[in-house]
């Protein structure tokens, strides 16, 4: 059935009475749940302050990311879950990893044309951003913001002409690694990280000059500190969990949290099994790790990364097979964090109105509404206006 966002609302303000259905499937991974419809989450806690807030997370696209489902054109159900989400903007991952016939640039050049048309083609629903103005456009106009990132900088390597024909497009994100090793760097999986090389400064360099983001989520303990450092601006870690909540490779030592809080930059916290030792996480366990980075790294500086699709993570039926296919390609190439053989997702957040259920959750613990908008949006917000323009 198809539900406006106003219908949407009044259901999620009915409490315990019947949960909203929208057009796909999100039962759990043992079938439980299965259907023809998704069941969506209702957020228990609904912050009063959300739909006139800036909201911004800093790793999501309207598709699932992590185990790929759907592509494009969207399909009205995805559609339908970003008209109702109440998310301004997203960084959207718009490059594509090499695979065999296709290089990391050519595969990329195809996606970042597809995400592009998908806008040109949907302009009532989706706006590039080039700038913090064009952020706040979108908010106006109800829209949501796709920000062109990359995860890795293999689709220009040491061709910097290639950087700048991207930026053209609208790249605004740049992370240096994907968890290895690479030209620029390394990854938080490599076992010997010797920071960034002399390309890698140069990288820095060339994306502080146009005005493009340095992300470090991805990269090793020595990399992300040089990274900090041999940028003249702020960086950001957009998505990510703290080591001292628990330890996991793709998490930050309390150093670098700090460092990037000092450097003007924004941590951003996501919704992944790297924040709990075992089972899926839940939203406490996102909660907790939110707690210590706002303590850490001060509240102008923490905001949300989810590493998700606003559409929710359809885990019935063939999810499994799926699943463990994508698993195995992953470990094959050398690519697979631990912890990645547990469903990437948090069941309590698998709704496209998760950011209102974190922010009401924040509420619950007694953090301010202040603080809340600029975890919900406000500091990625000032991020973006500082290091794009605008």
């Amino acid at each position: 059935m198809r539900v406006d966002r106003k219908e949407f609302l009044r259901l999620l303000g009915l409490g315990a009475a019947a949960p909203l259905v929208l057009g796909c499937d999100t039962g759990r991974a043992d079938g439980t749940g299965a259907g023809e419809d998704v069941v969506l989450a209702r957020p228990d806690l609904p912050w009063p302050r959300y739909d006139d807030a800036v909201v911004i997370d800093a790793l999501a696209g309207p598709l699932p990311i992590s185990i790929p489902q759907g592509d494009l054109p969207l399909t009205e159900a995805v559609v339908e879950a970003v008209r109702v989400s109440g998310i301004t903007a997203v960084n959207i991952t718009a490059n594509a990893m090499p695979r065999i016939g296709v290089g990391a640039y050519d595969g990329t050049r195809a996606k970042v044309d597809s995400w592009i048309a998908e806008a040109e083609a949907r302009p009532e629903l989706l706006s590039i951003a080039r700038s913090g103005a064009d952020i706040r456009a979108a908010k106006e106009a109800g829209r949501l913001a796709l920000i062109l990132g990359f995860q890795d900088s293999s689709p220009f390597s040491d061709d910097l002409t290639r950087l700048d024909e991207f930026y053209g497009d609208g790249l605004r994100i740049v992370q240096l690694t994907y968890n290895v090793e690479n030209s620029v760097g390394f990854g938080c999986l490599a076992p010997d990280d010797q920071g960034l090389t002399e390309l890698g400064r140069e990288v820095v360099a060339r994306l502080d000059e146009l005005g493009v983001l340095v992300d470090l989520s991805h990269c090793g303990s020595q990399t992300s500190l040089d990274g900090i450092q041999a940028s003249a601006g702020p960086v950001s870690f957009t998505h990510t969990g703290c080591n001292a909540v628990y330890r996991h490779p793709r998490n930050k030592d309390d150093e670098a949290l700090r460092l990037v809080a000092d450097r003007g930059g924004v941590v951003g916290i996501y919704l992944m099994p790297f924040l709990n030792p075992e089972g899926e996480a839940t939203a406490e366990h996102v909660l907790d790790h939110l707690d210590h980075a706002l303590n850490v790294c001060g509240a102008d500086h923490v905001g949300i990364g989810s590493d998700q699709g606003i559409v929710p993570l359809d885990v019935s039926r063939e999810f499994q097979a799926q699943f463990d296919a994508v698993s195995a390609q992953r470990e094959a190439m050398g690519i697979a964090a631990p912890r990645e053989d547990t469903i990437p997702y948090v069941p309590e957040l698998n709704h496209p109105r998760r950011m209102e259920t974190i922010a009401g959750m924040m509420a619950g613990r007694g953090h301010s509404d202040d603080v809340i908008e600029k975890v919900m949006g406000a500091n990625f917000m000032r991020l973006f206006g500082e290091v794009w323009g605008g």
